[in-house]
């Protein structure tokens, strides 16, 4: 039986969550109690029934004052197990714990690692915020890394796991968070692979061999204060994992500055992830306690047999080994066979930590006035527990893993990856994989709601020589930025051995998110229609409302009448119109029923005999631009077709003959070829002119049409090269249709460019003057920056978080679910009648076709492409006469 003590934490908190199930896990049942009190299973000691009801003890950090107050340490039995050491507990309570050991008659000129400048508020000095410390750390040569020069080489957090402190063993966890400028936060690391890849093989050894001493200095010191107090409570099965701040100068001498009773992550990198570092180190914690605590009678008994048989083991002054403290001993001989992200901290075999244990001997021990029962036993335990780790364990532990193991305990010594598997991964926000993430399964499923746009991933791999990239083989290491569009993202996870002269894919895992729609109600008769521009959440025009607002139920002037009449341009000023409940609360509304609503005119939506006729007098449409503007040319073809029978994703120059029976042919052009090299890209005017050749031959009228655009590559400067090469070619007269630019960049996504909120700012003066100087040009335009700014966060799949529309095989599950919706008549005749695009019902019930172009964003300004190209001057009549 587990108990935890929950304190002030809900039963529901993820830390109490954390701990039930990795207990479970391990076969135990679990109790809930808020204090010792409250718990039926912790019965007084005077009930040795009750006494043994339960095996382990958590108490959490707002019941540890209950721990520590009613529970007997010294009383509990060898099967009992507790997450906190009184010993430590006492050591460390006090914020000057470390300086206090400065000041033990027993330590004080033993020159423990300590920072003065942590204890100069101790000493009584006032605190120097230029302290030596600091001003190395200011020193540092090399901003941003690691570097080794005057001064510090890092900060440290290293996190430590104690066991027992009689005698003391104790481990450390193989990842730690490093810092290394005074204006930056921590990030984690390993910290072997980290000091190697900054310091070499064997100055990195050495960083971490000083590391080690250090702490375990400390660790001495504490357990030999606790001794000699005579308030100690003792507790050997207890166990705690703690956390200590360590300065690393030049010459590679470490100091400690700092130690926490607990895990520690105030300064991490990535706040987000704080939660979830902790979660995984107390999950490796539990697997390594509980995996190694148990009965084992066949052991137990052998060890004693090689300890009797042998009278160097016999303890000093004649004391031999109890029952517990051989119990202790092949708990100690489990763990170090099953290590995993733990690393051995203490006994050691180091030569200096040696002479200060004979010197802490020597001063506490060598006095027959402060040599009391405990502190002999601990020593007399300790003197045999060094002496197994250096004859028994150097022995009998080399031994080849178990199959079992090998997901938590993986040779480094190799140069290969010889355990191509992920031990953990992190994710921010924390997501609920389904499975369970274990090394062993490689696909996961995971659903996010609407708000969450990006999601970042780390992942830690077993074996240090391998490597993790993520979604690609030469992509970011270990830790990435994805943006989740709505729907199904795909995130795939490689483990890349890097031995090789190329490096090969040895593993491949894969997360497959679901970002839910915008939450939705569907319409009622009591709602207010609601208009926006702009998302609250990325103003882009400061001086402009954002979020939802009322739309007037008298309009103004002239606003019924205007709606009579067809835009005039592709730019006309509009906003995105919405049924709600309440125009204060966008929960309410019925995003299904959103649309585009140009203020003082509407943007007719063709049939498809209409778009058919009009397609038949444009010979030719060609397109230039990015993905952005071949969603608009698959939507097109799909309109005209009633079909998408191909596609794929082109990125060079396609010519498609079948469009409209026939009798219109369409050409795209990818423009820019990003992934060349600036020197081998071809220039815009280059591409055009090679877009046109492969397109004629061309007429000089508007039976031909063009449509230009992208995301942000375009400037004012590509609609002067298109003038001047239409001259050229004596194509002047043609049509040419200008896409501005869009939403996208506007996420810190790891490998590709990320734009601050000024950027985007910019951008909308930017489109301001694209517009101003196609419209000089006579050129007809479609405003694609205003219609995407607010629904930004509505992006679908792509790094760039740009794309609103894709492409895939259409399945029952495409029918919009809310066609089936029967909503009341005055609603559907109302909100038709105002702010739906007519026809456009009519546009959605294609089901003919094996592929779809998804998007309603992409539909609203698509739609605005074909009016656009339709109705534009001399084919107005024309198209409606058919």
């Amino acid at each position: 039986r587990a108990i935890i003590l929950t304190g002030f934490h809900l039963a529901t908190d993820s830390e109490v969550q954390l701990f039930q199930h990795s207990l479970e896990q391990h076969g135990y049942a679990v109790s809930l109690s808020r204090s010792t009190e409250a718990s039926p299973f912790l019965m007084p000691e005077t009930n040795e029934q009750g006494n043994n009801t339960w095996d382990i003890l958590i108490c959490l950090q707002s019941s540890e004052k209950s721990c520590l107050k009613r529970m007997k340490f010294h009383q509990l039995k060898p099967h009992q197990k507790v997450n906190m050491i009184p010993e430590l507990k006492q050591a460390f309570s006090s914020k000057d714990g470390l300086c206090l050991f400065q000041s033990n008659e027993w330590l004080s000129d033993l020159k423990l690692p300590i920072a003065s400048s942590a204890c100069a508020a101790h000493s009584g000095q006032p605190r120097d915020t230029n302290s030596s410390a600091k001003n190395e750390w200011m020193r540092s040569s090399v901003p941003g890394s690691p570097s080794v020069g005057q001064g510090v080489f890092a900060f440290v957090k290293v996190y430590v796991l104690i066991t027992s402190v009689t005698p003391l063993t104790a481990f450390f966890h193989s990842t730690g968070l490093v810092r290394s400028e005074p204006v930056k936060n921590s990030y984690s690391a390993k910290l072997q692979t980290l000091f190697q890849k900054y310091l070499g093989t064997d100055a990195s050894l050495q960083a971490l061999k000083n590391i080690k001493e250090a702490i375990s200095k400390i660790l001495m010191a504490a357990v030999l204060s606790s001794e000699t107090s005579a308030k100690t409570r003792r507790c050997r099965f207890c166990f705690q994992m703690m956390t200590f701040t360590v300065s690393l100068n030049s010459s590679l001498v470490p100091e400690v500055l700092k130690v926490h009773d607990e895990l520690n992550f105030d300064d991490a990198e990535d706040p987000g992830f704080d939660g979830q570092i902790k979660k995984f180190f107390l999950e490796d914690t539990m697997n390594f306690v509980l995996s190694t605590y148990g009965e084992n009678e066949k052991a137990l008994q052998t060890l004693k047999n090689t300890v009797s048989e042998d009278e160097s083991y016999i303890g000093i002054q004649g004391r031999c080994p109890t029952s517990e403290d051989f119990h202790l001993i092949i708990q100690f001989l489990r763990q170090l066979k099953k290590q995993g992200p733990f690393e051995l901290l203490y006994p050691s075999d180091s030569p200096q930590l040696r002479t200060f244990q004979d010197n802490l001997s020597q001063r506490v021990y060598g006095r027959e006035d402060s040599l009391n029962d405990a502190a002999a036993v601990n020593h007399c335990v300790t003197e045999l527990l060094d002496r197994i780790y250096s004859t028994l364990l150097k022995k009998s532990l080399d031994h080849s893993q178990r199959p079992e193991d090998e997901y938590y305990f993986s040779n480094c010594g190799t140069e290969k990856c010889t355990v191509p598997h992920i031990r953990q991964l992190y994710t921010d926000p924390p997501l609920e994989l389904t499975p369970r993430f274990t090394p062993r399964i490689k696909e996961y499923y995971s659903e996010v709601p609407f708000d969450v746009v990006m999601v970042k991933i780390r992942a830690e791999p077993v074996n240090c020589r391998c490597q993790v990239h993520l979604e690609e083989r030469k992509g970011p290491r270990r830790t990435a930025n994805y943006p989740v569009g709505l729907g199904n993202s795909r995130i795939s996870i490689l483990v890349v051995d890097e031995s090789q002269a190329e490096p090969v894919v040895m593993t491949i895992y894969t997360i497959n998110i679901y970002r839910e729609n915008r939450p939705s109600l569907p319409v009622f008769d009591d709602y207010v229609m609601c208009g926006f521009v702009q998302d609250c959440g990325l103003i882009i025009r400061p001086k402009e409302p954002c979020g939802l607002e009322p739309v007037p139920s008298i309009p103004p002037p002239g606003y019924l009448q205007g709606h009579t009449q067809a835009c005039l341009s592709g730019d006309a000023r509009g906003r995105w119109v919405v049924p709600c409940l309440s125009c204060s609360d966008n929960r309410t509304c019925d995003w299904r029923e959103v649309t585009w609503q140009p203020d003082h005119c509407y943007h007719p939506v063709l049939d498809r005999l209409q778009l058919q006729a009009c397609m038949k007098e444009r010979k030719k449409v060609l397109f230039i631009g990015d993905s952005t503007n071949r969603g608009m040319m698959f939507y097109l073809m799909e309109r005209v077709n009633e079909t998408l029978d191909d596609w794929d994703k082109a990125h060079d120059t396609v010519v498609y003959h079948n469009v409209n029976e026939g009798k219109t042919l369409i050409s795209y052009s990818y423009y820019p070829q990003f992934w060349l090299s600036k020197d081998q890209r071809p220039t815009f005017e280059k591409a055009l002119q090679h877009l046109i050749l492969r397109s004629r031959p061309l007429e000089n009228t508007e039976q031909t049409v063009i449509v230009v655009g992208g995301v942000q590559w375009l400037s004012t400067d590509h609609l002067t090269i298109i003038h001047r090469v239409l001259k050229r070619e004596n194509l002047l007269n043609i049509l040419v249709v200008i896409k501005t630019l869009g939403m996208g960049f506007h996420l810190h996504v790891d490998g590709i460019r990320s734009l601050s909120l000024k950027a985007v700012q910019d951008l909308y003066y930017e489109n301001e003057k694209i517009l101003i100087t196609a419209q000089q040009h006579g050129y007809e335009v479609i405003d694609t920056f205003s219609i995407t700014m607010g629904r930004f966060k509505e992006f679908l799949q792509g790094r760039c978080a740009c794309h609103f529309h894709e492409v895939g095989k259409r399945t029952f599950s495409d029918v919009p679910l809310h066609r089936k919706m029967k909503l009341s008549r005055h609603s559907v005749k109302d909100f038709n009648s105002h702010s739906k695009l007519p026809g456009l019902q009519d546009v959605l019930s294609i089901s003919n076709s094996p592929y779809h172009v998804k998007g309603p964003i992409n539909q609203v300004y698509s739609e605005i492409l074909l009016s656009r190209i339709c109705l534009n001057k001399s084919l107005l009549q024309t198209c409606f006469l058919h």
